[in-house]
């Protein structure tokens, strides 16, 4: 088994042609001998937070969206979140960012929210992504992912609709053996 990925971004490769994945960022949140987890980043959904909790909570209108985490557990949501006073056991994904490791935690999380906590940065998903053991190793050997390090910066502060543009050349960047533009091409 490779390194594991958890605080990754996966991004699909312009090659993957799984309707499921296609253009996706995923943040790999966990990935062990067991498998990997992961939300897609860039799939808001047509559910704002308020139309998608209103059965279970009384919420003030909240307009930002629901994203679709992925095709796994379509039903279960999911929160990322910076609240570490809330993670007593959780091992942060990326320093200072959490996934609602209980339905405790979660409400909590949906709380802050609605009383617009000024110092929360949060996305709530449908869904999840999963890969069984070795699985994902295999696809990234088949290169139909890229991967990078994750930052909080880049899932909260990023257009979901610009994410994949950006960290897909990022990744290429990275994986380049050789520079891609050179001052001098003469020397060719």
């Amino acid at each position: 088994m490779m390194k594991s990925l958890k605080g990754h971004f996966l991004i699909a490769s312009r090659k993957l042609n799984d309707l499921n994945f296609y253009r996706s960022v995923v943040l790999i949140v966990e990935h062990n001998e067991k498998g990997a987890t992961g939300l897609i980043l860039n799939r808001p959904s047509s559910f704002s937070i308020t139309n998608a909790l209103s059965s279970y909570f009384d919420l003030p209108r909240l307009e930002d969206m629901v994203f679709t985490g992925g095709p796994v557990e379509p039903n279960g949501m999911f929160a990322l979140h910076n609240a570490t006073d809330l993670e007593k056991t959780q091992d942060p994904i990326v320093p200072d960012l959490f996934m609602g490791s209980s339905p405790d935690v979660f409400e909590q999380v949906i709380w802050r929210i609605a009383e617009g906590d000024p110092n929360l940065d949060f996305r709530i998903f449908f869904g999840c992504a999963g890969w069984a053991p070795l699985q994902l190793e295999s696809e990234i050997y088949r290169m139909d992912w890229l991967y990078t390090r994750a930052t909080v910066e880049d899932i909260f502060e990023l257009d979901p609709y610009d994410i994949w543009d950006v960290l897909i050349e990022r990744a290429m960047a990275e994986k380049r053996f050789l520079p891609q533009e050179t001052a001098h091409p003469e020397w060719n």
